[in-house]
């Protein structure tokens, strides 16, 4: 039986080419992107290329959004196999500050809905749909940097980043998934979150190591664990993030 997935943020960076690896490896992909110009070029490119995809509009900030992509893939698929909650914003532009006592409330707010809030509804209302997969699978798209253990250590590999919106929304997003993982364990359903790696995104910035072609691959592994792969953890590519 044919394999859908719903990605956010999908027409551009870590989305786009997760899509696109995805779609190669067979499965039907619906893409979910605000901008709809946007989307609609990411999927032209996509099917150009011979794979499988589709295009929603998904808003972050729309609060009925959750619904109107429930219906639309009820609809026509009748199930979920993969979900992929990539969308994330990072609304200072820079990882490399330290802001908590300065960070405005509209920024932590505008941070959280589309980094955690917007993650949770969407998932809850998806998950019966996920429910009917034989394999379902649950990515939150996450960083190194939501990682306290990382944070608090002597000598830190990630001390310059302390940007706390940024950081503080993905750090509760993990929350998010340990509690959903444990909560299905006894199903067919896997959550994790993952690390892509530093990309050089708009949000990752021009100095980053990894190169955004390669930036699909922890996302590619999560969406597609076997039966005996793990449930609620942090991960990048195959190592393990501590929390």
């Amino acid at each position: 039986m044919e394999k859908i997935a719903f990605i956010t943020g999908a027409n551009r960076g870590i989305g786009f080419e997760t899509a696109k690896k995805l779609g190669e490896s067979g499965i039907k992909v619906i893409l979910g992107c605000r901008d709809v110009v946007k989307g609609e070029k990411a999927v032209e490119e996509l099917l150009s290329n011979g794979l499988e995809v589709e295009f929603i509009q998904y808003d972050a900030f729309d609060l009925e959004a959750p619904k109107k992509v429930y219906t639309y893939i009820n609809d026509k698929y009748g199930k979920l196999d993969i979900l992929i909650n990539n969308a994330g914003v990072l609304l200072t532009g820079n990882l490399f500050v330290s802001n908590s006592s300065t960070v405005s409330d509209k920024d932590i707010k505008d941070t959280f809905q589309t980094n955690l809030f917007s993650v949770i509804s969407l998932t809850q209302k998806l998950l019966p749909l996920i429910k009917k997969s034989e394999a379902g699978r649950i990515v939150n798209v996450s960083t190194i940097l939501s990682s306290l253990t990382l944070h608090s250590a002597k000598d830190s590999p990630i001390a310059p980043a302390k940007e706390y919106a940024y950081n503080a929304s993905k750090t509760a997003l993990n929350a998010f998934t340990i509690h959903l993982a444990l909560e299905l364990k006894d199903t067919n359903i896997k959550v994790n979150s993952g690390h892509p790696g530093w990309v050089k995104t708009d949000l990752g910035g021009p100095n980053a190591p990894m190169d955004v072609k390669d930036s699909f691959k922890t996302s590619l592994r999560l969406a597609t664990l076997e039966s005996d792969g793990p449930s609620g953890g942090l991960f990048h590519e195959n190592d393990i993030i501590p929390w």
